[in-house]
């Protein structure tokens, strides 16, 4: 599997690895697994979805945030693994979704993560994963999610 190849066969170009906004450090690598903070849906310093999904957001777009956010994780993965090709696989992922009350369609929205990492890194990419309905999220994003990677060894 190349990693690398497949973003460049799918016409992704990846955004800077996002900085973190307070005292933490965007992942930690330890032993073989990569632990990400949480990112959220910003591209190059500027918010792309912002608001509660069933009120600012619909399903459909909230996935579009999410998979933002997944993009974000993987410009995070390239930095700490110092190539694609070393993560053996998508262990983890944990998906907020910023939503109106009582909103139960949080698994349809984390999916444009999901569906990103299986795309990029095929069953590699097929993980353990929680979506949560949340009533906030940092700077009002539409979605955060936290992710765990194993690397080849």
């Amino acid at each position: 599997m190349n990693a690398e190849k497949r973003l460049q066969d799918l016409k992704i170009h990846l955004p800077s690895a996002p900085k973190p906004a307070g005292n933490y450090v965007p992942y930690v690598v330890t032993g073989n697994l990569i632990f990400l903070a949480g990112t959220i849906c910003m591209i190059e310093g500027k918010m792309s979805h912002t608001g509660a999904t069933g009120e600012a957001h619909t399903v459909n777009s909230a996935y579009e945030a999410a998979r933002v956010c997944a993009l974000n994780s993987l410009a995070l993965l390239k930095e700490a693994a110092g190539d694609l090709d070393r993560i053996k696989r998508i262990v983890s992922v944990s998906g907020f979704v910023n939503a109106v009350p009582g909103f139960t369609e949080s698994p349809q929205v984390i999916n444009g993560a999901s569906d990103l990492f299986a795309d990029v890194f095929g069953e590699a990419g097929k993980h353990a994963r929680a979506a949560v309905a949340v009533g906030g999220l940092p700077l009002n994003s539409t979605v955060e999610i936290q992710v765990v990677a194993e690397l080849d060894e």
